[in-house]
C-alpha cells in the first residue's frame, strides 16, 4: 500500500509540474528613433492567447497604432528593420476585416497628454511557444508603436503612419 502511495505522489508532483514552472514568459525594452528607452512590454502565455502588459512614457499624446511586427530587429531611426505585421497565417490587416486579422493586430494605444500610456491586452492566436504563431521566431519579433492611430482596416498596415517606437521581444 505504500508503494502504492508513493508512486501515486510522485505521478501528482510530476504532473503538476508545468504548472509549478510557471506559465512562458517575455519582455520588450521599447526606445525612441533616437536610441531613448521609452518603456517595456511584458508578455505572459494565458489559456487566451498572451498577455501584455504595455507601459511607455516620453510619447506624443494622441492615439497610436501598436502591432507586433515580424522580424526581431528594431533599428532606428525608422524601425523598417522590424519587417510588416506578424502574420502567420497570410490573413489581411485589421481588427475589423471581415477576412480575419494579421495575428501582430492589436487595438489602438492612447498616449494622455504627459505622454504616458499604461495598457493590457490579450493577443489571441499567438503563442510564447513552439510553432508558426511564437513569438519566438528564428527572426525574433518585434512590438511597434507608430505616430497615427491604425484605422483597424486598411491593408497592410492601417494607415498607422510613421514607426515611433520599437522593442524586441525576448524570452
Amino acid at each position: 500500500m505504500k508503494k502504492i502511495m508513493l508512486a501515486s505522489s510522485c505521478v501528482l508532483m510530476l504532473a503538476s509540474l508545468p504548472f509549478a514552472m510557471g506559465a512562458a514568459t517575455a519582455t520588450a525594452n521599447l526606445a525612441n528613433g533616437k536610441g531613448e528607452k521609452v518603456g517595456t512590454a511584458k508578455l505572459k502565455e494565458t489559456p487566451k492567447g498572451v498577455s501584455l502588459t504595455l507601459d511607455v512614457s516620453n510619447l506624443p499624446p494622441g492615439v497610436h497604432g501598436f502591432h507586433i511586427h515580424a522580424v526581431g530587429k528594431c533599428e532606428a531611426p525608422d524601425f523598417k528593420s522590424a519587417g510588416g505585421h506578424f502574420n502567420p497565417e497570410g490573413k489581411k490587416h485589421g481588427l475589423e476585416n471581415p477576412e480575419g486579422h494579421h495575428a501582430g493586430d492589436m487595438q489602438n494605444l492612447t498616449v494622455d497628454a504627459q505622454g504616458k500610456a499604461k495598457v493590457k491586452v490579450v493577443v489571441q492566436g499567438v503563442t510564447l511557444g513552439d510553432g508558426a504563431n511564437s513569438l519566438f521566431q528564428p527572426q525574433g519579433t518585434a512590438i511597434v508603436i507608430h505616430a497615427d492611430p491604425d484605422d483597424m482596416k486598411t491593408d497592410p498596415a492601417g494607415n498607422a503612419g510613421a514607426r515611433i517606437a520599437c522593442g524586441v521581444i525576448t524570452k
